[in-house]
């Protein structure tokens, strides 16, 4: 797989990372994909996905279809 490159990435944190003491995530949209990372660590590395992949992803996660493994 061709990693994208991510060097002008527009990034955004999650609206659901809330005041939690910098525990954060931002993504960003790309054209055919979406990133991943944590605020703390910018420059390191991003978690990549195909776009519907990410999607079918969230869909899964609001119909409550993935367990939490705490």
């Amino acid at each position: 797989m061709n990693t994208p490159d991510l060097s002008a990435a527009r990034w955004r944190r999650s609206s659901r990372s809330g005041d939690t003491g910098g525990n954060c995530v931002e993504l960003a949209g790309l054209a055919s994909h979406v990133a991943l990372r944590d605020s703390k660590d910018p420059d390191g590395p991003a978690l990549v996905f195909p776009a519907a992949d990410f999607a079918d992803i969230l869909h899964r996660i609001k119909a409550g279809m993935l367990e939490s493994h705490r």
